[in-house]
């Protein structure tokens, strides 16, 4: 009983925290909120410790990308400001990173590369979109370089499956596609 209403909690304060109803929070409701994550995080751990194999990394990655976002989202709203706004970005795009990395590991040869390929790009991209909230025009061409960079790996990584003519033609498309030389 005393860990379900620990539990219940937990999610409470994160539901609140999540919503934006700690705006003006004071020293005491942070300190609060910041036990409330580290108690959700602990949770969340010990619930992946019953899985086994690959299925336990992938739910220790997303409870530890959860206790990231949550700890940065805390702060964000404590002390409101672009950085902490930027970190709560920054932690999002980690931890889907970390997470679907972690999938990959399902995986073998050509997929499992094109797995990790794809999770890098889309990784590229959320931190290439948390830099363009944060700059002007010119970080919106260098965030736009970036991502097409990202995809080109990708369409280069998933041309390794051809060979020979088709494998030529594969690369030489991606690289009309992305821009590439």
């Amino acid at each position: 009983m005393k860990k379900l209403d620990l539990t219940a909690l937990s999610a409470a304060c994160l539901l609140a925290l999540s919503t934006g109803a700690f705006a003006g929070m004071t020293k005491a409701e942070h300190n609060a909120a910041a036990e409330s994550i580290a108690a959700t995080h602990a949770s969340d751990k010990s619930a992946c410790k019953s899985m086994g194999g690959n299925a336990m990394d992938v739910c220790m990655q997303e409870a530890k990308g959860r206790d990231k976002v949550a700890t940065a989202e805390l702060e964000a709203t404590f002390n409101p400001s672009d950085k902490h706004r930027h970190d709560v970005r920054l932690a999002k795009a980690d931890a889907a990173y970390a997470v679907a990395n972690e999938k990959c590991d399902d995986f073998a040869g050509n997929v499992k590369d094109v797995c990790r390929k794809e999770a890098t790009s889309a990784h590229v991209a959320a931190k290439a979109d948390a830099k363009l909230a944060e700059k002007t025009v010119d970080a919106r061409k260098d965030a736009q370089s970036d991502k097409r960079d990202a995809e080109y790996a990708v369409a280069k990584e998933k041309c390794d499956a051809y060979a020979g003519d088709a494998k030529t033609g594969c690369i030489n498309d991606a690289k009309q596609r992305y821009g590439q030389s």
